[in-house]
């Protein structure tokens, strides 16, 4: 039988691991990822509600004036898998757009074509983007992720993305990435309707436990910002533009490529920092960026 002292202390080992938990479930809280504004959500409702959380140390991202797309930290990225291969998907498939209860930010319409190309053989877009900082250009690929390119096009066609700011940056090794689509920079506008997720979360079962677990979204893809809950569909303007190597569940739908153009542009608003103003992680960028036009063709 145990003695009263080493009673006190298996408890007090017990006592250190429940703390030692707390303290890293505390920092995992605090780490929120790509909140998506598609249904208003701010940080601190989508932390309650149990969306993604970064499992790096650390309270809060580092911003730094000399981070850029190479170099960041000295820190390695969190062990994470590369995102599965993309599926074939059939020739043509058919998208769905309900529209919400808020209203658009930005006077604009759901995609008027619903039926679209998809497949090994739908043709890439590109999108041209004007910045105050720089170009950027994109190739968006329909073979991967059809409804959410058709959904952006749309976008880009109706001059929604035309002067808008991007609302966030972050420059932290793991996590570096600038958020853009919301007309009103608040991270909380969208275009008045949804859309649900595709690539790469159409690769896994709707009950797959590897949904929570973290993959690697490379330096120069794009992808959709949402809330990060299940079940999907929180889609809508918001998307980020990743400019070095960055770690998430595989729940925000990549859609297409930076060029090297853009990514130069990227890198530049990245080593200026952040403001540090987002929980989330990241900040306002302290070197302003704004789309002038967004171009299709």
């Amino acid at each position: 039988m145990p003695s009263n002292e080493q009673r006190r202390a298996a408890a007090k080992r017990k006592l250190e691991r429940q703390l030692e938990r707390r303290a890293e479930q505390e920092k995992k809280r605090k780490r929120l990822v790509i909140a998506g504004s598609v249904l208003g959500v701010i940080v601190v409702a989508a932390a309650v509600t149990g969306v993604y959380f970064l499992t790096k140390g650390g309270d809060e991202p580092e911003s730094s004036a000399t981070a850029s797309a190479t170099t960041t930290s000295k820190r390695e990225l969190p062990p994470a898998a590369d995102a599965p291969a993309v599926a074939a998907k059939p020739a043509t498939v058919d998208c769905a757009y309900p529209v919400g209860a808020e209203p658009a930010s930005k006077p604009v319409a759901p995609p008027s074509t619903t039926t679209v190309a998809s497949g090994p053989d739908a043709p890439k877009t590109k999108v041209s983007i004007d910045s105050t900082q720089g170009p950027i250009g994109l190739e968006l690929d329909s073979a991967a992720s059809p409804c959410t390119v058709n959904s952006f096009v749309s976008l880009a066609q109706q001059g929604y993305f035309d002067n808008t700011s991007c609302h966030r940056i972050s420059a932290e090794t793991g996590f570096e990435m600038l958020q853009c689509g919301d007309p009103t920079a608040t991270g909380m506008g969208g275009p008045g309707y949804s859309f649900a997720n595709e690539y790469p979360t159409d690769q896994y079962p709707a009950d797959d436990p590897n949904l929570e677990s973290p993959i690697k979204y490379q330096r120069g893809v794009i992808a959709m910002a949402n809330s990060g809950l299940t079940p999907e569909g929180t889609n809508g303007s918001q998307f980020f533009l990743v400019y070095g190597d960055t770690i998430l569940p595989p729940k925000y739908t990549i859609f297409g490529t930076i060029d090297e153009a853009g990514l130069k542009t990227l890198a530049k608003v990245g080593a200026a920092g952040d403001d540090g103003s987002m929980s989330a992680g990241g900040g306002k960028p302290k070197m302003p960026i704004s789309f002038t036009t967004v171009k299709v063709g």
